[in-house]
């Protein structure tokens, strides 16, 4: 069981080897595959025969995702870490719609089956570029909260910033703030749809400084996601060196021991 285990891991869980790209390949395309035939599926005037070989095709892409699965919980050291990680979590929304379809009412599962998209996440793990957003994105996470809620901070000052200013002259657009977030969340982020907008003096002032803000706002994270590629770039880097100094040092070993052997 142990030989299976670790020959399995080499299939779904070790991208160096040659069956493990072969096996990774494989998932990027059926997922390409199953998205395409989601996309076709929502086609409003698809004949009997297209949707039965669309079915084909999903049911194919669930039976191979659904091993897969299975597969990483089984050769997983930690299985319950494996379930509840993000790879874990997003694998199962992968297979979730087929389980979900036989048991709730067919007016929501269109709701269920949009769960379908979350099978594009599948290829951050087959891919080097999404990968290193990955490792990025948990290099500053921490920055990225506190700026969340920096922002946050922004949103609902602003909010009530504009309310003062505009209520007596727009009573109905600015009527609280809580109505006045609308306003608060398109102009911090530059957007600025034109649908609210300030009429008086005060608000106009306030208005140019909220602005102000926004475009710093929209700058930090930017900055905070660079310098994380960056670092992310240079671990994976280190990681590719650690990897062939193992290898060069495992075949140096076994070198080594068969000449003492003869």
């Amino acid at each position: 069981m142990q030989f299976i285990k670790s020959e399995l891991r080499k299939i779904v869980d070790d991208s160096t080897t040659s069956r493990g790209r072969v096996f990774g390949t494989v998932i990027q395309i059926l997922i390409l595959v199953s998205m395409f035939s989601f996309a076709v599926e929502t086609y409003p005037d698809n004949s009997a025969h297209t949707l039965l070989v669309l079915h084909v095709i999903d049911a194919v892409c669930l039976c191979v995702f659904m091993f897969e699965y299975l597969a990483r919980i089984y050769v997983a050291e930690e299985k319950i870490n494996y379930i509840f990680s993000f790879f874990g979590i997003i694998d199962l929304m992968a297979i979730l719609p087929f389980f979900l379809v036989s048991a709730i009412d067919l007016r929501v599962l269109r709701i269920f089956r949009f769960f379908i998209i979350f099978r594009a996440f599948k290829l951050i793990r087959y891919n080097r570029a999404f990968h290193r957003i990955h490792l990025a994105a948990r290099i500053v996470k921490e920055e990225i909260t506190l700026f969340f809620i920096i922002t946050m901070i922004f949103v609902f000052l602003s909010a009530a910033g504009i309310h003062y200013f505009e209520y007596e002259a727009q009573p109905e657009v600015f009527k609280s703030v809580f109505h006045s977030m609308w306003w608060s969340i398109v102009t911090l982020t530059t957007v600025g749809y034109g649908d609210v907008y300030p009429i008086t003096m005060g608000g106009k002032i306030f208005t140019f400084f909220v602005l102000i803000i926004g475009v710093a706002i929209i700058t930090i994270p930017a900055g905070l996601v660079a310098s994380a590629l960056s670092r992310a770039r240079e671990i994976e880097d280190e990681e590719r060196k650690r990897h062939r100094e193992i290898v060069y040092q495992h075949f140096k070993d076994k070198e080594e021991e068969d000449e003492s052997i003869q």
